[in-house]
């Protein structure tokens, strides 16, 4: 796996940029496949910073209706990845 196919997109939500200002925290959103090693790997080549601490947590799928049909979205899998004190990602700071 490349570093494009680890990483597939930021989640930004309340939460998570609480957690960016009060713990130096990102979320991603990362391919269900890879592991804590080749996630920091990807985000320290893509972004240029150091990653001290990787967590990640499997989301599981929720059921949802439209009416009579229902139906449910998909599972992912996201990663909270701490940096380094002082580091960050210009990506997020936008918001």
């Amino acid at each position: 796996m490349n570093i494009f196919d680890v990483i597939r997109a930021p989640k930004m939500s309340e939460k998570t940029l609480s957690l960016k200002e009060e713990e130096n925290q990102f979320a991603f959103e990362v391919d269900p496949r890879a592991n804590k090693i080749q996630i920091k790997e990807s985000v320290e080549k893509a972004f240029k910073v150091s990653v001290l601490k990787v967590r990640t947590m499997n989301v599981r799928a929720k059921k949802k209706r439209l009416g009579r049909h229902a139906g449910h979205k998909s599972s992912w899998k996201k990663a909270l990845v701490t940096l380094k004190a002082g580091e960050t990602i210009e990506f997020f700071e936008g918001a």
